[in-house]
């Protein structure tokens, strides 16, 4: 599948914007289909899906950051401008993904879709609590994020992660509390409206 083919369309005015259009997600689902494309994986629908909108967002916050869009004439006025890309693999929720990261030319670019020197993206430190949480071993959880996202995170580093969340814990629970703390109870009851109403309603 090109880039064109997992391009994100922009939903019709009189729809939701943060409600997915179905028909756009059947349609890149049958071309995966008929491309002979896996859904989930490297190289699958969604490790594109995921390439091309964390690459978008780099290339925005670097047109943020020096001024101007991408080719324009305004970056060979000799300051600074792009100076290329380079390849990173971070792994995400649906497994590794490839990316190409902007550069500028003094290195003073410092993202925040994905930040340097970041391999992780958040969601998959939230995935290895989860599962931690559920009670699996750190070798269960690097055999099912392996099997399941085709994605290698080391035993070391899931005890690195679910060690953070307790120092964490630790500092929270160690916290100095305020003196006084508000609290509102609202309570309800559900009564029988009559009067052509269809259904029932809370009464406060």
């Amino acid at each position: 599948m090109t880039d064109q083919d997992v391009a994100v369309a922009t939903p019709p005015n009189n729809e939701d914007p943060e409600r997915p259009d179905r028909s756009i997600a059947e349609q890149l689902v049958e071309q995966a289909r008929t491309d002979g494309v896996d859904l989930v994986g490297p190289g699958g629908l969604l490790s594109n899906l995921t390439k091309q909108v964390l690459e978008t967002g780099l290339e925005v916050e670097m047109e943020e950051h020096l001024g101007y869009e991408k080719h324009s004439a305004q970056g060979r006025n000799g300051e600074n401008s792009r100076n290329g890309t380079r390849s990173k693999t971070v792994i995400t929720e649906v497994g590794p993904v490839e990316l190409d990261v902007p550069r500028d030319r003094d290195g003073s670019f410092e993202p925040k879709t994905v930040k340097k020197r970041q391999r992780r993206l958040d969601g998959v430190d939230s995935m290895v609590i989860s599962l931690t949480a559920k009670g699996l071993t750190t070798g269960e959880v690097e055999a099912h994020l392996m099997e399941v996202y085709s994605t290698e995170i080391s035993r070391e580093t899931i005890s690195k992660i679910t060690d953070r969340v307790l120092d964490e814990m630790a500092d929270w629970q160690n916290r100095p509390l305020d003196r006084v703390y508000p609290v509102v109870f609202i309570d309800a009851l559900v009564v029988k409206i009559r009067d052509g109403q269809v259904a029932n309603r809370p009464v406060y």
